[in-house]
């Protein structure tokens, strides 16, 4: 079968199968293409609890259908690749940060939206990249314990230097793995580009930057800015994106080896063959992991994420 004819039958089986697609930006084009919606994952999330399908298949990675499944328990959650974890996910457990909050017993927990339904249990408050600010900047305790991303919660801390913001080693191997050396390379070759980088990079990176953002405000970004040049300092699949959104538009990767390996686990012939009912994996949680997970991530739809 051709791309198109995979295309075709899946958005066929899709409604005879009462599914609803999700696909993260991060997926390749052939797969957002057929998607019901596309973007990042807490968006994903709160478009799936707003819709009449039965059931939801997460083109993307574990933590993400979790989410999914967190908000609208009462759906049939799909992961579309079994084996799509995300490493920054499942970096830090929740054994370990038992044993960190006694270190710092006065600390709240802050989340990055980017971990495990079991780490949520015991975290105060969940943020997404787009809302982090926002919400760390509402809480009135000072003292914050910000948790996995150390990037992000750099991030915060800079935007928010009233607050006292504790990190771990931890974060995106796919951000983090560029350093201030590539952007100065990446200007030097493109000297009228502006450059546009997720919080998840390391401070020396978003530094340089002209724009810091989410996935998603980098697409907005690049789609309603005057300038015609841009290098994309996030996953490579967003350069591609935007080559298709805007092609009046120049767009470069900052490197090319910011490439998540999970989020290319996914194929096109993997969405076809779950909507055909024989393929992906069924997210199940607990109703005890589900109560208590969503205490943090309601914690954050209060205070405006």
């Amino acid at each position: 079968m051709t791309i198109k004819e995979v295309q075709e039958k899946i958005l066929k089986l899709k409604k005879e199968n009462d599914i609803c697609i999700l696909a993260h930006s991060y997926q390749a084009r052939e797969i957002t293409e057929i998607a019901d919606f596309t973007g990042d994952s807490y968006a994903l999330s709160k478009q799936a609890s707003q819709v009449s399908n039965k059931n939801i298949l997460m083109c993307g990675v574990h933590f993400m259908a979790e989410t999914v499944k967190l908000i609208s328990p009462e759906k049939r959650v799909l992961i579309s690749h079994p084996e799509a974890g995300c490493a920054m996910a499942e970096m830090m457990d929740k054994a370990l940060i038992g044993q960190v909050k006694q270190l710092y017993p006065n600390h709240k927990v802050v989340v990055y939206i980017n971990s495990t339904a079991e780490l949520k249990t015991i975290c105060d408050v969940c943020v997404t990249s787009s809302s982090a600010v926002k919400i760390v900047g509402s809480m009135p305790e000072k003292d914050i314990l910000f948790i996995p991303d150390c990037n992000l919660g750099a991030y915060v801390q800079e935007q928010l230097p009233e607050k006292n913001i504790k990190t771990l080693s931890g974060g995106c191997p796919t951000h983090a793995i560029v350093e201030a050396t590539d952007v100065i390379k990446a200007k030097e070759e493109h000297p009228n580009a502006l450059l546009l980088v997720h919080p998840e990079c390391q401070p020396s990176v978003f530094h340089l930057a002209d724009f810091v953002g989410s996935t998603s405000a980098i697409m907005e970004y690049a789609k309603k800015s005057s300038a015609k040049e841009f290098i994309i300092g996030t996953e490579i699949s967003i350069t591609e994106h935007l080559q298709f959104d805007c092609p009046e538009k120049t767009f470069y990767n900052l490197s090319y080896a910011m490439i998540c390996k999970n989020m290319k686990m996914t194929t096109l012939m993997d969405v076809y063959n779950c909507v055909n009912g024989n393929g992906g994996k069924e997210i199940i949680l607990d109703d005890q992991t589900i109560n208590q997970a969503r205490k943090c991530i309601d914690e954050m739809i209060k205070l405006g994420g």
